[in-house]
């Protein structure tokens, strides 16, 4: 005879709370070869890395929705791509975080807090001053994780040198160059 569930058992628990496993800026014991310097040392600088690149896939969100004039429908795909792009940067970046034993920076409001990216107006923005945004921002990212990289390999952590070089490098490298072309002003014909 199958058995019966009560009423009591398939209600939801709702409202739940629970205690704090890890605190933000410490790495649990994860069996990866490196020292817990080395990961901690890592995962502050991937935080601060995903943190910027969050705040660059929403600008680039906000320019998609807010872009304006002649170059409006290519100017409008190009920056919903580059979020697409960026969404998957933030993704490869918060795993390798976890991946150390860390905590990656998870929330909105936190992000906010580390950023280095500086905010934009809430309003609307002429088109080349939302491409210069978004190259500042670029060129922030950049330099931080060809920075990080390096300081990840001399400290033996390629899994980290190898995705800020081979992905948030390249990835950046490429995006900048395609806005920045937008940015020049030549006639389309003579």
């Amino acid at each position: 005879m199958a058995k019966t569930q009560s009423t009591s058992d398939s209600q939801p628990r709702l409202h739940q709370r629970g205690e704090e496993i890890q605190e933000f800026g410490t790495v649990r014991q994860i069996p990866v070869g490196l020292s817990e310097d080395t990961r901690a040392h890592s995962c502050r600088r991937l935080n601060q890395v995903l943190c910027d690149t969050r705040i660059l896939h929403d600008l680039y969100k906000k320019h998609h929705w807010l872009m304006r004039g002649r170059t409006f429908y290519q100017l409008h795909l190009l920056m919903d791509k580059h979020a697409e792009e960026q969404a998957k940067l933030i993704d490869s970046l918060a795993e390798r975080v976890q991946n150390l034993g860390g905590v990656a920076v998870g929330d909105p409001r936190h992000v906010a807090e580390i950023t280095s990216i500086p905010r934009p107006p809430n309003g609307v923005e002429e088109v080349p001053a939302m491409l210069s945004r978004l190259l500042e921002a670029h060129e922030t990212i950049l330099k931080d994780a060809r920075d990080a990289a390096s300081q990840a390999q001399e400290m033996g952590d390629d899994g980290t040198d190898d995705l800020l070089i081979s992905e948030v490098v390249r990835t950046n490298e490429l995006q900048a160059w395609f806005v920045a072309e937008h940015l020049v002003d030549t006639p389309l014909v003579h």
